[in-house]
């Protein structure tokens, strides 16, 4: 039988308020050891976001003009290279299933320039705590997630959210456990994918 919208809905809600519940699989990103930092951090995506930022004022005291500058993707790999992102432990995902996200996220943070700390590093910058639910319908499996950033004070700045349709691997049903036993390690590499690139033009659209 096949979900409504309502369904869906109330379940992005339901993992809004995960945050305040023990999740039975939880997965510790740094059980998998972070790739070495590179020596350069990689230049920013073709195709990131910009933004415009207030040109130095002039000198003349009559004029109030403000005239607007784009950054540039060398503002934006400057602004990636100083992010160092902690990944808190996913809630509501199998370990099966979390382990080539969290494999992924730490591979395209490398890619994006970004790099992570570990779960004792007192140096993060931001935090990014993910909570994910499945469920299957039929031959297909969705899986939704949703991402909040906060900064090491424990405020929230920014929210990603989405769901990812994919064909079942298995033969998981509409419960959740099982559900996740049809979720394909591309699907959550997918996911991972998206997240990391949507963190990424997040920061540099805050940039100023």
């Amino acid at each position: 039988m096949r979900r409504s919208h309502v369904t869906t809905v109330s379940l992005l809600v339901a993992l809004a308020l995960a945050a305040c519940t023990n999740a039975k699989d939880v997965l510790e990103p740094s059980a998998i050891t972070p790739p070495a930092a590179s020596a350069q951090p990689a230049p920013a995506a073709q195709g990131s976001a910009t933004v415009t930022v207030p040109a130095p004022a002039p000198s003349t005291a009559a004029s109030t003009a403000t005239t607007t500058a784009p950054v540039t993707s060398a503002q934006a790999a400057a602004i990636l290279s100083k992010t160092r992102l902690q990944i808190a432990p996913i809630v509501g995902a199998s370990v099966e299933a979390a382990t080539p996200l969290t494999a992924e996220l730490q591979t395209r943070a490398k890619q994006r320039g970004i790099t992570l700390a570990g779960s004792q590093d007192q140096t993060a910058t931001h935090v990014l705590k993910g909570y994910f639910s499945a469920m299957s319908e039929g031959k297909d499996t969705t899986v939704i997630y949703v991402w909040d950033v906060y900064d090491p004070s424990g405020n929230r700045l920014h929210r990603i959210n989405g769901q990812m349709k994919a064909p079942s691997t298995g033969s998981g049903d509409s419960t959740g456990a099982d559900s996740w036993k049809s979720v394909s390690p591309a699907t959550m590499q997918a996911i991972a994918d998206q997240t990391i690139d949507q963190f990424a033009a997040f920061l540099s659209g805050k940039a100023s």
